[in-house]
């Protein structure tokens, strides 16, 4: 089978190619990131491979569908880039890769967490600069602290399971409860006493229309004067220009960010010799309390190596029974 594989960096082609040894797949890795003008590069393809910022509408999944395309293999978790109603319409099956490492994204959580509360990318920077001055570092104890985890499936329950190690109080909101979590010891709360309990909010849901925006001014003005806001779930369940607000204001102490709602247009590539042109990310780099990581959460040996290797076996189990193995549909999504 033909694999265009959109988005590509040099770990997907290690990690893809890895998986895929021995099999009769011919992957074919295009830089360009997948969209209406770019899907002819996909063209004699049976599938094509895409990753979180492409744009798969239903424009983009015409063109697909009219060059012979029966499969899009998500190499992440979530789809919310993908029309699944557009793609049932056209006979095409989206396949995604369900548990890649939760612990990947949620030991970068609280790296985030512990850098951003104790200044370490500040101190580094002066260090390097020969300042040791420690004004202006001064962070605060976990322990003791309440952290609020928004959303716990498997990622959020190991963060929610790591915070209390630090001996922090975890409270947590879903609108499924996980009873792991509740064996663990953490309390189910509602959204709004989450919000009005925790020193720490730590954001682990999946964007939905629910979920989209859930940070704005409103939730904020629930939140403790001085919050720690953290994000490595998807960019737009924080409404950043409310957020901005609330940093200029202290409302919110600190911002961890692994992800950013307008980031397809900046993340994954070196734009190091250019103008960001984006003027609300550009003003959340001059607050010291942001600390904003490149989606890079998922970025480790074990989780690439799952990523790719379900990835090829959602290709082989497609190529063999029609159905890849861990498939996404408005109908699987109904029930």
């Amino acid at each position: 089978m033909k694999i265009v594989v959109f988005s590509a960096k040099p770990y997907d082609r290690r990690f893809l190619e890895k998986a895929a040894a021995g099999s009769a797949h011919r992957l074919v890795f295009v830089e360009a990131g997948l969209n209406a003008d770019t899907a002819v590069l996909a063209d004699a393809a049976a599938c094509v491979c895409v990753f979180v910022n492409d744009v798969v509408d239903r424009a983009t999944l015409e063109k697909l569908a009219e060059m012979g395309v029966r499969l899009v293999a998500l190499r992440c978790a979530g789809f919310n880039n993908v029309d699944l109603q557009a793609a049932r319409d056209l006979g095409i099956a989206v396949a995604r890769v369900p548990a890649y490492s939760p612990h990947a994204v949620a030991e970068h959580t609280i790296a985030l967490i512990l850098a951003l509360n104790r200044n370490i990318h500040r101190a580094f920077n002066r260090v390097r600069e020969g300042n040791f001055a420690l004004d202006g570092l001064i962070g605060f104890d976990l322990h003791g602290k309440t952290a609020g985890i928004v959303g716990t499936g498997q990622i959020g329950a190991i963060a929610g399971r790591l915070l209390a190690a630090f001996g922090c109080t975890v409270i947590a909101h879903d609108v499924h409860e996980n009873p792991d979590c509740r064996a663990a010891g953490i309390a189910y709360v509602s959204r709004d006493e989450l919000f009005a309990r925790a020193d720490i909010v730590s954001l682990h849901c999946p964007l939905t229309p629910q979920t989209h925006h859930m940070i704005d001014a409103a939730a904020i003005a629930k939140m403790k004067h001085g919050v720690m806001i953290v994000n490595t779930s998807r960019g737009a369940v924080i409404d950043t220009r409310a957020v901005l607000d609330g940093l200029k204001s202290g409302a919110v102490g600190h911002l961890a960010l692994d992800v950013y709602e307008e980031e397809s247009d900046l993340f994954f590539e070196d734009l190091s010799n250019k103008i960001i042109d984006d003027d609300v990310f550009a003003r959340l780099l001059t607050f010291p309390n942001v600390l904003i990581t490149g989606h890079q959460a998922f970025l480790t040996n074990e989780a690439l190596t799952n990523i790719a290797d379900t990835t090829i076996a959602n290709i082989d189990a497609f190529e063999k029974t029609g159905e890849p193995r861990h498939p996404v549909s408005v109908e699987r999504l109904a029930d």
